[in-house]
């Protein structure tokens, strides 16, 4: 594991990151190979994308990264998708010489967000965010009321309406999770040009599987993988994603 500094917008990020040099590159002695990315989901971090990924697609350099209020890499600045998508872009081009869009990038959740923020050639989405879901009336009236309490200047009692993985998180991070969560990137896929690996769990109740299926639609050069799973369903399923990957379909 290692740390990098980055700037961004006059503030300073410490980021968390471990590289994993491919084994074919090794193998044959060659200094120079094509880097793939890896960015987690809200509330998760490097380790789970390694644990799935770190044996495939063997001839490029993977690069894990712990974005900002996540794993070791600490924040406290309310930030947005696109401040994310910057700070992935310094910071790939400072530990690698590489620009973001000269790079696979894996994204899983939110973390496919802010991979096609970056215009990489290529994506891989993971059950990726940034399809509307229609909330229930449980979600609708805990807004509600938490929207009232802060108008009548009680708003540290609003709290007590903070989703369960949210209450922990600082106040930084959570204007930031109020900033990501309800994004609609229906634009953002649809102009996005490079090529796109869709990936999906069928069972998925977080992003359900309509969501890859109107996001497959909208990126014109795009394959969609449905699987069996959930949210998390690319766990212990990476050896056959990159089968699917590479099967030309």
């Amino acid at each position: 594991m290692a740390q990098k500094r980055i700037v961004y917008q006059g503030e300073y990020f410490e980021l968390s990151y471990e590289k994993v040099k491919p084994q074919i590159a090794d193998s044959l002695g060659i200094l120079e190979t094509p880097i793939m990315l890896f960015l987690h989901g809200w509330g998760s971090n490097k380790e789970l994308m390694k644990s799935t990924f770190a044996q495939y697609f063997n001839e490029y350099e993977h690069i894990y990264l712990d974005m900002p209020g996540f794993g070791n890499s600490p924040n406290e600045n309310p930030l947005t998708t696109l401040d994310y998508a910057h700070i992935v872009e310094i910071f790939i081009k400072e530990v690698s010489g590489v620009e973001a869009k000269n790079c696979i990038i894996v994204g899983h959740s939110f973390g496919g967000k802010v991979a096609v923020l970056c215009q990489p050639k290529e994506v891989i989405l993971l059950s990726s965010a940034g399809i509307r879901v229609p909330k229930s009336l449980k979600v609708r009236l805990k807004i509600i009321f938490a929207k009232i309490i802060g108008k009548c200047g009680l708003g540290r009692f609003g709290k007590i309406f903070r989703s369960s993985d949210v209450k922990a998180m600082n106040e930084g991070m959570y204007q930031t999770f109020k900033n990501v969560v309800d994004e609609d990137f229906s634009s953002t896929f649809s102009a996005y040009k490079g090529k796109a690996s869709i990936f999906w769990g069928k069972n998925d109740s977080a992003t359900p599987l309509f969501c890859g299926q109107t996001i497959a639609a909208l990126i014109s050069k795009s394959r969609f993988f449905p699987m069996e799973g959930n949210h998390y369903f690319f766990l212990h399923q990476g050896g056959n994603i990159e089968k699917l990957y590479r099967s030309g379909v």
